[in-house]
């Protein structure tokens, strides 16, 4: 092929998050260099994944479903508590990570040319190995209390994760690209992250809500459009529901009015985050090692 007929790529140049699919042993090697540092000097190691949660669910059913007697005003509470604690955890931690992960990987960024979008991705792979253990004691607990899943729990499941993963990816691109910038994101995202647990109902019921703000209010509407408050409600669907007598009355309002609906602009809201990150992210790449 002559010089003048061959295709030239300019050095640097992403294809975004298709070339993290590209670079699986990079990502693998991230990941394991992620959770190195996090359990450096650590005896048990990843145990603790297991511990902390187990001792989380634990006081949980104590101090707040039989000391304080939430179980007499929701039934199977911990279950309940529990089940959107797990999903807002993984949330969360996704979203802090990714925000800082451009930064924290600061000398390869200027050392070498990778593709960026590896840092998020991989910060959300360990948040992911997290996530198991607290899913696992989540699910033993259900168990003792009774849940016995179908086939259609196991499809919300899954869209639910998929929900709750895509769209903390995105708003994790967004602020890890403008966190190299400006480091007032991560304060920003800290705030953020204060309020995510009260602004889903995982320590209250949806119903609650809509008689405190009124079904017709836009408030209400707004909420709705939360697709963390979705996922919440899709993981009761999914652990808490089932655990519940066929005579409760907890059942009559499982889960709020077109929930299927909104659970639907949920997924659509999230993959236009996951767009509109992976857009800026691409956007302000070539400035990264400059303003490093």
């Amino acid at each position: 092929m002559s010089v003048e007929t061959q295709k030239f790529v300019r050095p640097g140049r992403s294809k975004g998050l298709l070339e993290v699919f590209q670079k699986q042993y990079l990502l693998s090697l991230l990941v394991h260099k992620e959770l190195r540092v996090r359990y450096r000097g650590s005896v048990l190691g990843m145990l603790w994944s297991y511990a902390k949660p187990a001792v989380q669910f634990l006081v949980f059913y104590f101090a707040i479903g039989m000391f304080m007697g939430m179980n007499r005003n929701i039934e199977n509470y911990v279950i309940y508590m529990f089940a959107g604690v797990v999903a807002i955890n993984f949330f969360t931690e996704i979203f802090n990570n990714d925000t800082r992960s451009v930064v924290w990987n600061t000398p390869l960024v200027k050392k070498i040319y990778l593709p960026r979008e590896l840092f998020p991705v991989a910060s959300a792979w360990v948040a992911f190995i997290h996530f198991i253990p607290q899913l696992v004691i989540l699910t033993v607990g259900a168990l003792i209390a009774g849940w016995r899943p179908g086939i259609i729990e196991f499809g919300v499941f899954i869209y639910a994760f998929f929900i709750v993963t895509v769209f903390a990816l995105g708003l994790g691109l967004l602020a890890g690209a403008l966190n190299v910038f400006f480091r007032d994101a991560e304060n920003f995202v800290e705030l953020m992250l204060m309020v995510a647990t009260w602004s889903s109902p995982v320590l209250y019921k949806w119903s609650m809500v809509q008689h405190a703000l009124g079904a017709d209010s836009w408030l209400w509407t707004l909420y709705q459009l939360n697709p963390l408050t979705v996922v919440v409600e899709l993981f009761h669907y999914v652990f808490w529901a089932p655990t519940l007598p066929a005579d409760s009355a907890a059942k009559a309002d499982i889960m709020p009015p077109d929930m299927w609906f909104w659970a639907g602009i949920a997924g659509v809201t999230a993959v236009v985050t996951l767009l509109i990150g992976e857009l800026v992210f691409r956007k302000l790449d070539p400035r990264f090692a400059q303003e490093l």
